[in-house]
């Protein structure tokens, strides 16, 4: 398997995470954001602005998310980045932000990149944070 950063991952360097699609589970993936952040030895200032990215995605799903809808949760480990994925059923008609509205510009601004995906009754905002200080 070959994530976004282009680097092989194991499924021991993939943690899944699933949660109620309700806004008071996020605790819980930001918590587990830090920790593989750390794991990575991210610098402060790296994991509090990836956890705020993690946030902001799930609050973007959850805006759309179905009734009673789990919030599926993926992340992915490599020597020098944390790849998330954050995936939830949708309701019909749903459509997730502009990449020109302010909550994509927190998302870029956040992370090394951004993107998401929205079809089959599912949505999916994948970031890609790498560390950018050394060990």
């Amino acid at each position: 398997m070959t994530q976004l950063t282009g680097q092989p991952t194991t499924d021991d360097d993939v943690v899944h995470l699933t949660v109620p699609a309700d806004g008071g589970y996020l605790g819980v993936l930001r918590t587990a954001t830090a920790g593989l952040a750390a794991r990575l030895q991210f610098a402060l200032d790296e994991i509090e602005d990836l956890r705020i990215a993690v946030d902001e995605a799930c609050a973007m799903l959850l805006a759309i998310a179905t009734r009673d809808a789990e919030l599926d949760c993926r992340f992915a480990v490599t020597d020098d980045a944390l790849t998330v994925e954050v995936t939830v059923p949708t309701v019909r008609g749903a459509t997730l932000p502009a990449e020109s509205s302010f909550a994509w510009k927190v998302l870029t601004a956040l992370t090394t990149s951004a993107s998401a995906t929205a079809a089959d009754g599912r949505a999916t905002i994948s970031l890609l944070t790498r560390r950018a200080s050394g060990y």
